[in-house]
């Protein structure tokens, strides 16, 4: 065996244990690519009772209840299915009815979703893109409101003024 054909060999081995790595890292992460289920996903796919997943959609409107220790109940909604939810613990200080959430945790054999983790919307331009496309699909989509950030971004005049800046700021005292 020559010299030339050794290293091609080796060559070829290395490339073939790599792509077994890399099959073996895709498969495993099949489960976790999703970032969250929207409730329609969760209606129509009949997730089995313990899986753990994430839930996001908006919050639905005179749905929330306050229990006592920090008992909170909630429902999910992307306007096509509604999930209830059932959190114990803080909120965080932007979670409001009618706003965008994602919330982790599983579902029972109710079909009510026990979250342990509970993730509120991050400004007013945000909601995820999912549920804006399942929105938009259903023809709730409003335009003046609630628009993902990209789309309100490319809206924005470049040239829009910018606020004066205070004259005191900047300036150093003579010492």
């Amino acid at each position: 065996m020559t010299r030339k054909s050794r290293r091609l060999i080796l060559i070829a081995c290395c490339g073939a244990v790599l792509a077994l790595a890399l099959g073996l890292i895709l498969s495993a992460m099949t489960g976790s690519i999703v970032f969250f289920r929207s409730p329609t996903e969760v209606v129509a796919q009949g997730v089995a009772p313990g899986t753990r997943f994430r839930l996001g959609g908006l919050v639905t409107e005179g749905s929330l209840k306050r229990g006592p220790d920090q008992n909170v109940e909630f429902s999910v909604t992307d306007t096509g299915a509604t999930v209830p939810v059932q959190y114990r613990g803080q909120l965080p200080d932007l979670f409001r009815e009618g706003q965008g959430i994602v919330a982790e945790g599983t579902l029972d054999m109710g079909g009510v979703f026990r979250a342990d983790t509970v993730l509120a919307k991050h400004d007013e331009n945000y909601m995820p893109r999912e549920v804006a496309d399942a929105l938009k699909a259903q023809g709730r989509w409003q335009e003046g409101g609630g628009k993902p950030p990209a789309e309100a971004a490319k809206e924005t005049p470049k040239d829009a003024a910018k606020p004066a800046a205070d004259a005191t700021l900047g300036q150093r005292s003579e010492r």
